[in-house]
């Protein structure tokens, strides 16, 4: 009997329940923040992949092309050109898919 008011009056404490609420947050929030971190960093890896190849390929078809003061401004006009070709393609997937 003892026991049972035990646990009735630990589960009404409400500085237990926030500091047993918050130790759980923390190892939640951990993961999601691993889980976004793990994501952001693949995305942000394709990207540059993605810069890399498009300042090569510009660099094998106009040479010396990298010496323009215009040269960032075209690498950028071409990621977002193919990346809105991309996004594109695919809502134009979706849209026959649905």
């Amino acid at each position: 009997m003892f026991k049972f008011f035990k646990s009735i009056k630990e589960s009404m404490n409400p500085k237990a329940n926030l500091l047993t609420f918050s130790e759980n947050q923390k190892f939640v929030n951990e993961d999601y923040i691993k889980s976004l971190s793990g994501t952001e960093l693949k995305i942000r890896s394709d990207e540059q992949r993605l810069e890399a190849m498009v300042r090569q390929q510009l660099k094998e078809e106009f040479p010396n092309i990298e010496k323009s003061s215009s040269y960032d401004l075209l690498v950028d006009a071409v990621i977002h050109n193919y990346k809105s070709k991309q996004l594109q393609a695919t809502d134009d997937a979706s849209v026959k898919a649905d």
